[in-house]
């Protein structure tokens, strides 16, 4: 039995987890919240005292973590994790970070004969909850091979997106994409219904329309469009808004190292750091439809 530390356990990395102990591996854990990690041990997680006890003879460590630096922070100098993880092991370093950062990562754990790919992740705590998630998996492809089950217990979508740093190119490119999807929804439910239009009748024809998009299928800003989503329970859980303007900041600084021009990635960034001015960062990233608008709670109304 595979022997896999975790080390993570917020919106996303706690459902993670607790796929990879369904699918019967042999799991340690660490958060820096006892209570979280108490729950998976109920369900028979060995719960770690720290980063350093959690991969103590892991073969594989997950990490899932909320920034750049925490990563560094977790992986790198004379403490770092790397120097307690043993030789041949394999690292899967499921966080949204800088592509730089990866790298270095990356490059560290090659030197101590660690095998590291950073694999970030598409599909929200839903898809976490549901093991539906998609990685972008940046590395080599045979280490990509030994990885597969691990990530075929979390997720259903698996793309090789190219060397290391890959997977982080391509996450912080999709992310961009959603935020301006999001973005441009909200707008449109916004207009709609500002003149009339009933807000699940628009949301359907757009959603069969030309306008179709991801946002419309499945996550509808909304209130009241779809009953599942965070727009429908006060935008809480779901994405953090404070993590989208991360990603939206990550997607910026690797535009402008390559010198891009990605003016719709730069407006949406401006928009979620309003939001974060407004105390709204704790908040579902859908909570951007109060930019433009959403339901009066006594009238129905815009």
């Amino acid at each position: 039995m595979t022997k896999i530390a975790f080390i993570g356990l917020g919106h996303m990395g706690l459902p993670m987890a607790r796929n990879l102990l369904k699918a019967g591996f042999e799991l340690s854990v660490y958060d820096l919240v006892p209570e979280v990690v108490a729950e998976l041990a109920a369900e028979g997680a060995r719960a770690a005292n720290d980063t350093h006890d959690a991969v103590h003879d892991a073969e594989v460590v997950v990490s899932m973590l909320p920034a750049s630096r925490h990563v560094e922070g977790l992986y790198l100098g004379d403490d770092g994790l790397l120097a307690y993880i043993r030789p041949g092991s394999l690292v899967l370093e499921c966080s949204t970070i800088a592509p730089d950062a990866a790298k270095k990562v990356h490059q560290a754990a090659a030197e101590l004969g660690i095998e590291l790919l950073d694999a970030p992740v598409s599909g929200g705590t839903a898809g976490a909850a549901a093991g539906t998630l998609t990685f972008m998996v940046g590395g080599d492809n045979a280490v990509l091979e030994k990885a597969r089950p691990v990530f075929q217990a979390m997720g259903k979508n698996i793309f090789h997106a190219g060397p290391a740093g890959a997977g982080q190119l391509a996450k912080v490119c999709n992310n961009q994409l959603l935020a301006v999807q999001m973005i441009g929804t909200a707008e449109a439910m916004a207009l709609g219904v500002a003149n009339g239009l009933d807000a699940s009748t628009l949301a359907e024809i757009m959603r069969q329309s030309s306008g179709g998009n991801w946002v419309l299928e499945r996550y509808n800003p909304w209130p009241g469009v779809i009953d599942t989503t965070p727009a429908s329970h006060g935008y809480e859980g779901g994405f953090m808004s404070e993590l989208m303007a991360k990603d939206l900041g990550l997607a910026q600084q690797t535009a402008l190292a390559s010198g891009n021009s990605t003016p719709m990635g730069a407006l949406a960034l401006q928009l979620y750091r309003l939001l974060l001015r407004q105390g709204l960062g704790q908040k579902d990233f859908s909570v951007v439809q109060r930019l433009f608008g959403e339901p009066d709670n006594s009238t129905g109304s815009p």
